[in-house]
């Protein structure tokens, strides 16, 4: 791999890095062991994990998939160095809980751990990483959805049943036996809030109804809420976005107490044009969806409201929110930057892309808080991108592989 780097424009992470955690570079996928620097404290730090190193900023990794050949790698953004991973011939789809990695095949998901990972505690953060490795393989198809946080991962199938896999298990590289939650459910189970939002499956064509469980499957609260055609979540800060054909569901808890409100679409808003998919930026109350073939809509959150970008032909689409421009790269292969407000096109690159296509192994938009990833297999590279400045590109990473799947880890 070749690495084409501006060098007068290093990430605020490469810089922090530089100065707080000199030596640490050099060790992209094997971190050195927290455990040695506790050994010398007659007390353990506050916030450290056993064979984690703690780090200074966001040790942000992109996980890549060669749908083609099935090669995967890891490519550390903080070095920039590519750390090789065990090929998965059949994988056709990558997904992330913001540390491990799901790849998704015909026969089961297999989990990698990046070794990249955030700790919110909310007043404060921490950031670590550790060495990259190969969990296991969980149960089910394609089809399959993965969703977890800091205690548990969820596996429903697409039949509607669901598991518990403990999240401590698979920090120490093995999937082991999960808990079944007893039922069917409609749409992908959901950790948020030391809890489980559900959609139950309704008898017939009705719309599934809102559930909060335990994390053993028990049925603690049942918001008056229901969903129809649930398609599309995502957790954000204020709760839990579940995606219906009205509108999206807003599941949130406050003090022990769980309800669910509703924030429909527009009155104008086609049926055809729903949201099916969100994308967002790792804690952001500001979600994306294409809205058809030539828009996209921007679900705030914190407002309760709904906006249609009017833009070219999406591909795919992502923002920071908080006041960031909307992202869209577009069937001309260039990446564009919209005010969310006006709708108006602010900033524009030049075609990025070659052979642009708008299937399942279409090129995606990672974001973080200061940069963003644009993946373009048929050129075999990676952009990245500040949005912040005109959509200049900071770095280019050249790869040996057809980045057509891509996740960022770290979050």
């Amino acid at each position: 791999m070749s690495l084409r780097r501006n060098v007068t424009s290093l990430t605020p992470a490469l810089l922090t890095l530089a100065v707080l955690i000199t030596g640490c570079a050099g060790q992209a996928d094997d971190a050195k062991s927290a455990s040695e620097e506790a050994s010398s404290s007659p007390t353990t730090p506050h916030g450290y994990v056993e064979g984690a190193t703690e780090a200074a900023e966001q040790q942000s990794r992109l996980v890549l998939g060669d749908t083609g050949t099935g090669a995967t790698q890891v490519l550390d953004l903080i070095t920039g160095k590519v750390r090789d991973t065990a090929r998965r011939a059949d994988a056709a789809g990558l997904t992330t809980d913001g540390r491990f990695a799901y790849f998704h095949g015909p026969d089961g998901t297999h989990v990698l751990d990046s070794g990249a990972w955030t700790v919110d505690h909310g007043d404060h953060v921490h950031y670590y990483r550790a060495r990259i490795q190969e969990v296991g393989a969980l149960p089910g198809g394609t089809a399959t959805a993965v969703r977890g946080d800091s205690g548990v991962t969820v596996v429903t199938r697409a039949d509607g049943e669901a598991a518990v896999y403990s999240r401590a298990g698979l920090e120490k590289g093995t999937v082991g036996s999960p808990d079944a939650l007893p039922g069917g459910y409609a749409a992908p189970v959901v950790p948020y809030a030391e809890h489980l939002v559900a959609l139950t499956r309704a008898a017939g064509k009705g719309p599934a109804k809102v559930a909060v469980l335990d994390r053993s499957g028990k049925r603690v609260a049942a918001p008056e809420a229901e969903c129809t055609d649930p398609e599309g979540d995502a957790v954000t800060r204020r709760g839990v976005v579940l995606g219906c054909a009205d509108g999206a569901l807003l599941v949130k808890e406050d003090a022990g107490t769980f309800t669910a409100e509703k924030i429909p679409y527009p009155e104008d808003a086609p049926d055809e044009e729903r949201a099916t998919v969100f994308r967002h930026r790792a804690g952001s109350t500001t979600l994306t969806a294409p809205a058809g073939d030539g828009a996209v809509w921007v679900l705030d959150v914190t407002e309760r409201s709904w906006t249609r970008v009017e833009t070219g032909p999406v591909v795919a689409a992502n923002t920071a929110g908080e006041g960031a421009p909307l992202l869209v790269l577009e069937t001309d292969g260039a990446l564009h930057a919209y005010d969310i407000s006006s709708g108006e096109e602010g900033a524009v690159t030049e075609p990025l892309l070659e052979d642009v296509v708008k299937d399942a192994s279409a090129p995606v938009i990672e974001v973080d808080r200061s940069r963003a990833y644009l993946n373009d297999p048929s050129g075999r590279r990676v952009y990245e991108v500040d949005y912040n400045d005109n959509l200049r590109i900071a770095r280019t990473f050249d790869l040996d592989l057809r980045p057509s799947m891509m996740v960022e880890t770290g979050r």
